[in-house]
């Protein structure tokens, strides 16, 4: 069988492509321009039209809604967000309680808002389990359950190499965490049911509609201009294609290969009964899913960056890339040594150079933005969209200040990356760094983080 590779991504295979709505058809005016369809904009449409019917908001999208990380991703609605060990440094451990508070019980809000809105997306609340298969894991795996529970997730649940492998059998575990605040999602399903449910409720979507240029109270496009008092930028990895914007955050690539349904056998073999999202505690850590259809997708970085903050090609992948990531896959589950990759597929997101995402309103401007989630948007966009609803609504005083608006990363400012070839070398770099780390710890016996990625996490800004 042949490998699909790229076509936007697996999650378009069943259903194909999207037709694309019209595209802007002149200068017009709005209340509210909000540019890129993904999950931040879309979800910023919705809560924003459902506090306030009144509001005109227009979308413009590039290609379709879910052209980027919204349609590729791995599937992963979870509690995790960029950034929150640098904001407890910044604002104090309780500004960051609040801020983990919120995202856990953001899953719940995606999971409720999409029965409301009849959004089939094949949501199972399996929740996330992390494992370990090395000494040095292992150390970094409780290490990171600790952490969490003093962020008071208290449900968290540590578990021994059996109980890990009760749940997924991977190869070699040596111990795994799992909490209950993570839902797998077909990823497409979820942005098209998005759409459509902004365009019942009136909000006007125009698709095939690139945006060149952001500037107060204008979003600039080949059709014509939207005037509005609000422009809200919700273009994550692709926000490198904006004119001024070619620093500000860096398109991270990230690869992911999804099975053929895998017979029973193999199954019984595997287990993942539970549905759980499964990553890692390597350095270039891996993160798949057991899909509703009887698939793994499985994903990692492969080639973390092109120069000049390139985005890809409609998610075509290397074949050294589909390798990598085939060789994670047979290591953790030996019984698919013998399993097909039906499709192959890459997509950005977007990584601050603090890496910590990100919710701004200018308010002398009326520009606002959110992202740099650093691949934890699923969730993440949701929060930051109810978010910048009460932002815009408290500078336009129909608003107070909510919990939400108080939170720490609100306004939170962090300075460009470096120019190019120091941007592109500093990332493969890192990467290569990491993933000899990762080849080093699993030789190796060491319960100590290989020292080279302890000196890649400071140079990066990870920690």
């Amino acid at each position: 069988m042949t490998t699909v590779n790229g076509g936007i991504s697996f999650w378009y295979a069943g259903t194909g492509i999207p037709e694309p709505r019209e595209p802007l058809p002149g200068d017009t005016d709005a209340d509210v321009v909000i540019v890129g369809g993904g999950y931040t904009g879309l979800w910023t449409a919705y809560y924003l039209k459902r506090a306030a019917p009144f509001l005109r908001i227009t979308v413009l999208e590039s290609r379709f809604c879910g052209y980027g990380a919204s349609g590729r991703n791995g599937g992963w609605l979870y509690n995790g967000i960029a950034g929150r060990d640098r904001y407890a440094r910044l604002h104090g451990r309780d500004a960051a309680v609040a801020l983990q508070r919120a995202m856990n019980a953001t899953v719940a809000e995606v999971v409720a808002v999409a029965g409301q809105e009849g959004i089939d997306a094949d949501i199972h609340q399996g929740g996330v389990l992390e494992v370990a298969y090395t000494p040095a894991q292992l150390a970094r795996l409780k290490a990171y359950h600790e952490a969490e529970l003093a962020f008071g997730e208290t449900d968290r649940v540590l578990l021994g190499a059996a109980e890990s492998a009760r749940r997924v059998r991977v190869a070699g575990t040596v111990g795994g965490t799992w909490t209950p605040h993570g839902a797998r999602v077909h990823p497409a399903k979820l942005v098209q049911g998005l759409a459509a449910a902004v365009e019942r409720l009136g909000v006007t979507v125009h698709e095939s509609t690139p945006v060149t240029e952001i500037r107060p109270k204008h979003a600039v496009t080949p059709y014509g201009t939207v005037r509005a008092p609000y422009v809200l930028r919700c273009t994550e990895g692709f926000t490198a294609s904006l004119r001024g914007q070619r620093r500000t955050w860096l398109p991270m690539n990230s690869s992911m290969i999804a099975t053929e349904p895998l017979p029973p056998e193999v199954w019984a073999t595997i287990g993942w009964d539970g549905a759980e999202t499964l990553g890692d505690m390597a350095h270039a850590y891996m993160y798949a899913q057991r899909t509703a259809d009887g698939r793994i997708a499985l994903g990692g970085r492969g080639a973390p960056y092109r120069f000049g903050s390139r985005t890809d090609n409609d998610g075509r992948t290397s074949p050294a890339t589909v390798a990598a990531l085939r060789e994670i896959l047979v290591r953790f589950f030996p019984a698919t040594a013998g399993v097909a990759i039906d499709h192959a597929w890459s997509g950005v997101l977007g990584v601050p150079r603090d890496w910590c995402a990100t919710v701004q309103l200018d308010r002398s401007t009326g520009l606002g933005w959110a992202g740099g989630y650093v691949g934890s948007g699923v969730a993440t966009s949701n929060l930051a969209a109810r978010t910048l609803r009460d932002l815009v609504r408290l500078d336009s005083g129909q608003g107070q200040r909510t919990e939400l608006t108080e939170l720490p990363w609100v306004g939170h400012r962090v300075r460009r990356w470096e120019p190019e070839p120091l941007r592109w070398a500093g990332v493969h770099g890192m990467y290569a760094a990491y993933r000899a780390a990762d080849g080093r710890e699993r030789a190796g016996r060491s319960a100590r983080t290989d020292v080279v990625a302890r000196y890649a996490d400071r140079l990066s800004g990870r920690h």
